[in-house]
């Protein structure tokens, strides 16, 4: 009987479990790297490699590592079910399920901890923001989120406006020759629906005016509080996707072991 038919005593390798492990894992390395071209692609437009220095900043956060590690990690992973299911190499498959369990347990322990210690976290969100409103003007894909976020959520800082007076450029102190000073970035205002064209000079000078007659012009919460009630609102949401990438997970975990329990069994009867 043909070896590669893998029939040796009734042990077989199961087709449907490899070659679904195969397709699980080529739609997954793809994706990983789509997402590391992207994240390459940006960091080399801004010249991070002639600029060593500008890798250890983290003043504030950058997307395109985000990118990078997320796209990297995917990578890996998918290369590595994609290659184990199809030359059924039980160390590969091993790896891939071991390191899917591990980013698992990772996920859940984060989960876990982002419950109980909710105040730190919120600590360390206004932290993380605060550190990049600083930075909002040093890196353009930082601005572009930082803007997408405030428009998105409709807010204006972490607390409030105020809190551009971090940034060198925004800060309301007479020292201060931006012509952007006790200003807001355009993200901040509130959008008439009648402008067909953006204004982007629409937050100077608005901190100048009393809070209510700010209202008019700006939105005035934080994103800090805004980001916790948009979970609130989409608490179902946002439970089912991390539930489904849970599942999918353990999914891949469950057909890896599979596979490797009948390569196993094949071998044995060698």
């Amino acid at each position: 009987m043909s070896r590669k038919q893998h029939h040796f005593k009734g042990a077989e390798v199961s087709c449907c479990v490899k070659y679904f492990l195969f397709g699980f894992n080529i739609i997954f390395w793809l994706l990983g790297a789509a997402f590391l071209s992207i994240g390459l692609w940006a960091w080399a437009e801004k010249a991070m490699l002639s600029n060593i220095s500008s890798i250890t900043d983290l003043g504030g956060f950058d997307p395109v590592w985000l990118f990078i590690v997320v796209g990297g990690v995917m990578f890996i992973l998918g290369f590595a079910g994609c290659i184990g299911a199809l030359r059924e190499n039980t160390f590969l498959l091993k790896f891939f399920s071991v390191f899917l369990g591990l980013i698992f347990f990772l996920e859940l322990t984060a989960g876990i901890l982002a419950f109980v210690f909710k105040d730190w976290i919120k600590d360390q969100l206004n932290f993380f923001i605060n550190n990049n409103v600083k930075a909002y003007r040093d890196d353009i894909d930082l601005q572009n989120l930082i803007d997408f976020a405030q428009e998105y959520w409709s807010c204006c800082g972490a607390h409030g406006p105020n809190d551009w007076n971090l940034n060198i450029y925004f800060n309301c102190t007479d020292s201060n020759p931006s012509r952007e000073r006790c200003g807001v970035p355009f993200s901040c205002c509130v959008k008439d629906p009648a402008e067909d064209v953006l204004n982007t000079q629409c937050g100077y000078d608005v901190r100048l005016q009393g809070e209510l007659d700010q209202q008019k012009y700006i939105y005035t919460k934080g994103c800090v509080g805004q980001f916790e009630k948009w979970l609130q609102d989409n608490l179902i949401i946002v439970a089912g996707i991390f539930v489904g990438i849970a599942l999918l997970q353990i999914f891949g975990i469950c057909l890896a072991q599979n596979l490797v329990s009948d390569i196993r069994a094949v071998k044995a009867n060698w």
